[in-house]
């Protein structure tokens, strides 16, 4: 039976630390609609180094006693320049001024309470904290018809409106990851979502 969560701010070392229990929680989380990442350990310990090295990076962890059953990550914007510059082209917006929500993963039995809110608190107090006028993410696109949508999926849309976000037209990412039913690697576009932050 799940226990209670508890989230937790990590950075420095005690970020480091985790960062292998994350890369095992985005393999199994990912693998689910809509995602559907067959994961790879190799990469994500790649994909996990900016962590290690960005002096803005914040790592949410959600612990189940000493147990990490959930995180939820995010840098300044500008650390992914290389990754997002053809989405932000043409949007007249000032990099250094946003910040990137990166993945929010959290095992299922531990969903309902009120972990992904306060993953988006504590980035949001985090980029307000770095002078950030605006906090982004970005959602997997995925078809309507999509044969391994699960009957009854119901999408996190009005989860993220509620929080103030909204798509932001025309940024779009692309990123290449194998599915769980296919061969080899594929492109997928990522919507990008953005809400301007209120001072508090």
């Amino acid at each position: 039976m799940a226990g209670q969560v508890e989230l937790r701010t990590l950075t420095g070392a005690a970020l480091d630390a985790a960062l292998d229990d994350v890369a095992r929680l985005r393999i199994a989380v990912f693998r689910a609609y809509p995602y559907l990442y067959d994961g790879d350990a190799a990469y994500e310990r790649r994909y996990l180094e900016i962590y290690r090295h960005s002096p803005g990076a914040i790592l949410v962890g959600a612990f189940d006693g000493a147990r990490l059953v959930g995180a939820s990550t995010g840098t300044p914007l500008e650390d992914h320049a290389d990754d997002f510059a053809a989405a932000f082209a043409g949007q007249g917006l000032d990099l250094t001024r946003i910040f990137y929500c990166a993945e929010s993963v959290l095992l299922p039995e531990y969903r309902g309470q009120g972990a992904g809110h306060g993953f988006f608190d504590a980035r949001e107090a985090h980029a307000r904290a770095l002078g950030r006028d605006a906090a982004v993410f970005c959602s997997v696109q995925r078809p309507e018809g999509h044969p391994l949508r699960p009957a009854g999926y119901a999408s996190l849309d009005p989860f993220w409106r509620g929080r103030g976000y909204a798509p932001l037209p025309g940024a779009v990412a692309q990123f290449r990851w194998k599915d769980v039913d296919q061969d080899a690697e594929t492109d997928h576009d990522l919507q990008f979502w953005m809400r301007r932050l209120d001072r508090i």
